[in-house]
Formats: C-alpha cells, structure tokens, sequence
C-alpha cells in the first residue's frame, strides 16, 4: 500500500513534551520519548487537533505559500466557502472575489458553487435504488481517513462521489481551458486556498484512488492577511461571486445535510462526536436514517487549523452574507451524476494500526496487553509518553518503551525499597536505586523485585 502523506509535522526545537497533544489526539498518534513528542504516521488523520491545543506552538501544518505563483503562467483560485467568514464588517462575497485577482489570480471559482453542485448530484444518488444507507459524506478528509484505519466496514457507506475541492479543481481547469487554448494543461495551476491541514492531505493523497485536479495549496490564514491590504483600497468590485446560500451553507456544520433536502439525516462536528456516531453507526444504532454528515472540526469547515475567526463568530458572519444571495444559482444540467464525478473504488482499509499480521499473533498480544493493563494504575495521566495505560501497555508489548515508564508505578517501588532499607538515607537510597535501574537496562544484573 502507498505511503500516506501528512500534512502536520512537528517542530522538536519547540516542543516541551507537555503532553497536551497527547491528551487531545483521537487516534492516540502521539507519544512523548525523550522530552518530546513523536506522531506515528500509521495512526496520525491530519485533524489538526494538535496544532490548535499546543501551546509552544510546536505543532504547523505543511502548505504552500504564494511565491509558487511563479509556477504556473495561469493561476485558478478555489476559495474554500470558510474564506467568507473571517472577515469582519463584509458587505458582499465581492470584494474577497476582487481581493483574490488582485493577488495575482488570473481566475477564482468558488468551492461553494462546486458544492452547490454536489449538493445536487447527492439528491440524485440518494434516490438511486440498492444504496447503502445511511450514506457518509466524503466531503471531510479526516472522517474518510479515520474510516480507513479504524472503521472498515463503513467504506461502503461513504458517498461515492468526488467532494467539492475535486469538482471545482475539474470544472475550473475545464473552463480555463477552454477560455485560455493557447496555453498548455500543465500551465494551468489550480490553487486551493484551505481551512485546514486535512484538505492539504487529501490534495497530496487523492481520494479512493481518483486522480487529484489540485496543483497547490495555501493557507487561509496566510492569505487572510494578504486580501485585507488588498481589498482596503477596492470601492467597486470588478468581479462578482457566483455561489449562492447553499453553497456558502457548506462551511458550517448542518450546511451539506440541509441541502440534501431530506429530514432524515444526522450532521455532527467536533472529532470526538463524530467517532461516536461512527460507533453508533457500525452498531447499528441508526436505522431510520439517509444520510450522515460529520465534520471533524467544531463549528465545520469555519472551525479548521488554518483559519482566523472564532469559529462561531465566522457562523454568524456568513449567515449575514447568505441574506441577500439566491439559494443555489449552481445547480447542474445533468440529470444523473457524471461519471467523472464518481470514485474510482472504494475507501481502502488501511491496515498500519493492526498488532500483527498474523491472527494469532495478534490475539497473544492483545491478551498480554489487557493483562499488563490490569495492573497498571488506571489512571491515564500521560506521564508514562502514552495517552492511555492501554496504550502504554500496548506500547510495552510492542517493545517501544519499558514499564519503568510509568511513575506511578516507580513510586510505589521506591517506597517498597525505603521501607526494606529503613537504616538508610533517602540520598543513599536513591543512589543505589538508579544504579541498579541502570544495570538492570544494560543487563548487567537481573531485575529486582
């Protein structure tokens, strides 16, 4: 299988292994070794929940910046509907629009009208017998990968059609094309311009194996500075947006699922609520219902790693932007879903958390784990480099670290020790306790007790 590429990295120079990341990580990817944090990519979905808690700012997401402008002799923008809602006091989606060409694009084509499209084609497959029910949104990365690694036998329940980047990259490369024949495929550069580090991981990645129409992406935040210098001096706009309520609806939780126009649906956000209902929904515990959207950050799209405003303020925002706009001036001619606009296949099981390739093997090692875990202290304080004493005692089986880890666990031996030695001092006590810890590692003498 294809290594997958991330899109959050880490910076060891500012890490202080707080363990506040490793707390807040839903995968358990975190680990604290040697005074620092350590993300196994196996485990790691590109949430970005790391990147909002750290305080040492340690933790940066990976993106590209503007000076690779240069790259390309056309340049597409695909501002993500999220865009809208950071700025304060907007009058209209205009300005942003007229910000975007005077940054130096030569063409923006707003997600939101991609989505609107989506919206459509989603009402279609919905009505399309032999569907498996409730249908998943594809339109988050973090979920479609959290699938992927930890909920298999939903891959089926994932719409199978391309989400709203994929389609603006396509339907916008398509018309650049056509508006612009003198100039090659490979001069046309689609941007992106991203609320969170996910969609940066989907870009690098693709989605079920399609082919990826997205050339770069940059920062919301980067850019968010760039368009207030520009869209300071702008008193008419020349350029006009061309996405309507439904569209921008998409940058906040519930904004997918009430375009679907079908009151049987569930919308969730926030990472830790939507693990849950994919728990819920792997057990069966939803059977009346068509569709299930679920946005790993808070608030949706508007909450993501790389924007500005508070996710709620950015809510507001946009529901005062989508007062005056028609509700959906994107919808398509198609009376089906094109063909392009499906999946090559289906979401594929990753199997890099798994314990073993071999069944038995893996059972062993479960069965030792849940041993070692019965007797750690149940605790949970991250002390030990893991989040969980299930994990740290995953961690011993799998030979990453040492049940010394655990301090808890140390501290009582060391006062076992001193009630043994009561004649000797706490000084001479601890000297002779680390000695022997240390021949212990280096085999030189055998455990004690």
């Amino acid at each position: 299988m294809q290594e997958y590429k991330h899109s959050v990295s880490l910076d060891v120079k500012k890490c202080k292994g707080c363990t506040t990341c490793l707390k807040r990580c839903p995968t358990e990817a975190i680990r604290i070794r040697d005074g620092h944090a350590v993300i196994n990519s196996k485990r790691c979905i590109d949430c970005g929940e790391c990147i909002k808690v750290c305080p040492h700012k340690a933790k940066r997401a990976t993106h590209d910046g503007l000076e690779t402008l240069s790259d390309f002799k056309v340049k597409v923008a695909l501002p993500a509907p999220a865009l809208y809602g950071q700025f304060d006091n907007m009058e209209s989606i205009d300005y942003i629009i007229e910000g975007l060409y005077r940054l130096g694009f030569d063409y923006v084509f707003e997600v939101a009208g991609a989505a609107e499209m989506v919206s459509a084609y989603t009402r279609i497959y919905l009505g399309k017998p032999g569907v498996r029910k409730p249908v998943i949104s594809s339109a988050c990365p973090v979920i479609t990968r959290m699938i992927n690694i930890n909920f298999p036998y939903l891959s089926d329940n994932i719409m199978p059609i391309l989400p709203p980047i994929e389609v603006a990259a396509a339907v916008a490369r398509d018309r650049m094309t056509e508006m612009r024949p003198d100039v090659s495929p490979e001069d046309i550069g689609i941007y992106f311009i991203s609320p969170c580090t996910a969609k940066v991981s989907y870009v690098k990645n693709g989605f079920a194996g399609s082919k990826n129409n997205v050339d770069r992406v940059l920062s919301m935040r980067d850019l968010y500075f760039r368009l207030i210098d520009v869209m300071d001096g702008i008193e008419v706009p020349e350029h006009a947006a061309s996405s309507g309520m439904i569209g921008i609806g998409w940058a906040s939780t519930g904004g997918e699922s009430s375009a679907v126009f079908n009151d049987k649906y569930l919308a969730a956000d926030g990472i830790e609520n939507c693990i849950k209902v994919l728990e819920q929904i792997e057990n069966d515990d939803f059977t009346d219902l068509d569709f299930i959207e679920l946005n790993a950050c808070n608030g949706g799209c508007v909450g993501g790693a790389m924007t500005v405003a508070n996710p709620y303020i950015a809510q507001a925002r946009l529901q005062t932007l989508k007062r005056y706009l028609p509700v959906s001036p994107n919808r398509p001619r198609e009376v089906d879903v094109p063909d392009r606009f499906f999946v090559d296949e289906n979401v594929k099981f990753d199997p890099g958390m798994l314990l073993s390739d071999d069944r038995n093997e893996a059972m062993r090692m479960m069965s030792e784990i849940e041993s070692i875990a019965s007797e750690l202290p149940g605790l949970d304080c991250g002390s030990c480099g893991a989040p969980t004493c299930m994990a740290f005692a995953e961690d011993i089986v799998k030979n990453e670290t040492n049940a010394d880890e655990c301090t808890v666990i140390m501290r009582e031996m060391f006062h076992d020790y001193l009630e043994r030695h009561k004649d000797t001092t706490l000084a001479d006590a601890f000297r002779d306790y680390r000695s022997r810890s240390a021949k212990e590692k280096d085999g030189s003498q055998e455990p004690h007790a």
